[in-house]
């Protein structure tokens, strides 16, 4: 069994996944768009508030890690609010380099500083409302 996540944009997911390969490296595998379901012979009627050109279905890695997204209605897309996508690096100039690009024109939940736990560590809603953790851990002594 594997758990993936699933991230539902406003009809601007082709703008995040630009922005995600951008700032973190991310590789889009794959995408298709409503006009190319409707090409397949798929009903002609999409849902209010998205074009032919939004992303029906996208599948992308950051890291090892995968994640599909899509576009969705506006009015039934909400900001994420009880999840997050934590970021793990390697150094404190990566972790405030990926919190500075994933935060700008976002909401800061909590400011990109040391914790007890980590050398840097951040949380924020990003532009697009997906939140984010960013965090380069300290190690830590095992019980």
């Amino acid at each position: 069994m594997k758990v993936n996540t699933y991230l539902n944009f406003p009809g601007n997911c082709q703008q995040a996944l630009d922005f995600y390969a951008q700032h973190l490296g991310a590789k889009i595998l794959m995408k298709s768009t409503f006009a190319e379901m409707q090409l397949q012979g798929a009903p002609q009627n999409l849902p209010p508030g998205l074009n032919r050109e939004g992303i029906l279905h996208a599948r992308f890695t950051i890291g090892d890690t995968l994640v599909m997204a899509s576009d969705g209605p506006p009015e039934r897309v909400q900001p994420m609010r009880s999840a997050y996508l934590s970021l793990s690096v390697d150094s404190n100039e990566e972790a405030e380099r990926i919190y500075n690009a994933l935060s700008d024109g976002g909401e800061v939940f909590m400011s990109m500083g040391e914790q007890f736990f980590a050398h840097r560590f951040g949380q924020f809603r990003d532009k697009f409302g997906i939140n984010w953790m960013v965090i380069h851990e300290k190690t830590m002594g095992s019980r």
